[in-house]
């Protein structure tokens, strides 16, 4: 995983995991960060989820590709029944260390196993980028089929409008494929029948949220690292309506974002040089106004000593 994969495990496909078990263990331990730094970023998905326990009072919940386990372990720290797959041993190992129900299988063989309408939540985090997009379309037809009305899919993945990120840390990991954009990943869940998505932004500078004016060094690396689109299945108004007040926040920093506030630093900058001209000329106005003041009065008093001789 990358240093902007902060989530729950980056996956590999299954031929590159073979040969060398333990080097993505090792791999994510190097540049993830510690088990409690990435339980903290993946808390901000707990205000989704919470409504499901409303409507079901035994949530399923799998995890694809569940890395090291720390979503796992949320979820069932908040009540829901949760059990990952991972194809890595190093990963599955970490995961049983801490009691966690996982297996090794494919993730999306997985899927095609459950049956219909019988998860509250399927979720991936820094899997799609690993995937052909085939595989992306068949995981995102899946999940929808096995999704309760209202069930969250959470799909996590690095964002290219983050230059840093689309240049030069996405390609950490060698088994990543492509960046894939906010607009694409977006869409799928919303071709494939979701009734709603929502677009997270995750892992900007959070000093940066409020700023007004950007500087061009935070427009090309200051975007937020990771974005998650988390669709929702269609379901009753009345159901629908308990995810409203998550669904209508905005969360993290566009490249968008970023370049309308350095175009603001910009004006205000050329706004200063206008400023500074006009005070200047107004300057030289009133240095001529008081040199011809100052003859004036010159004469004036030239000729009122002429009167009094």
């Amino acid at each position: 995983m990358t240093d902007t994969e902060q989530s729950s495990g980056t996956r590999l496909p299954q031929p590159r995991r073979t040969a060398h078990e333990g080097f993505y263990r090792a791999f994510e331990d190097r540049f993830r960060g510690s088990r409690e730094l990435i339980r903290s970023r993946l808390r901000i998905y707990l205000p989704f989820i919470q409504p499901l326990k409303s409507i079901d009072d035994h949530p399923a919940a799998v995890d694809l590709g569940c890395g090291r386990g720390e979503w796992l372990e949320l979820l069932a720290e908040n009540g829901f029944d949760a059990r990952g797959v991972d194809l890595d041993e190093g990963m599955l190992a970490a995961c049983r260390e801490n009691g966690l129900r996982v297996m090794k299988d494919d993730a999306i063989a997985f899927l095609k196993t459950l049956p219909n309408e019988s998860q509250s939540i399927v979720s991936a985090f820094h899997i799609a980028e690993h995937l052909l997009f085939s595989e992306l379309q068949m995981l995102v037809e899946q999940a929808l089929r096995v999704l309760k009305p209202a069930g969250l899919l959470i799909l996590e993945t690095p964002n290219p409008e983050n230059i840093r990120v689309s240049s030069v840390t996405f390609f950490f990991d060698p088994t990543h494929r492509h960046p894939l954009p906010v607009e694409l990943l977006s869409f799928l869940p919303e071709y494939y029948g979701f009734g709603r998505i929502k677009v997270v932004r995750l892992q900007e500078d959070r000093d940066l949220l409020e700023a007004q004016v950007a500087s061009l060094d935070q427009v090309l690396n200051s975007a937020s690292a990771d974005y998650a689109i988390i669709a929702q299945k269609a379901a009753e108004r009345d159901v629908a309506r308990l995810f409203d007040s998550e669904f209508n926040k905005n969360f993290g920093l566009s490249v968008h974002d970023l370049t309308r506030r350095f175009d603001r630093r910009l004006e205000a900058g050329l706004a200063s040089v206008a400023e500074l001209g006009r005070v200047r000329e107004a300057l030289r106005a009133s240095s001529a106004w008081a040199e011809s003041l100052q003859a004036h009065l010159l004469t004036k008093t030239e000729a009122l000593a002429t009167q009094e001789a």
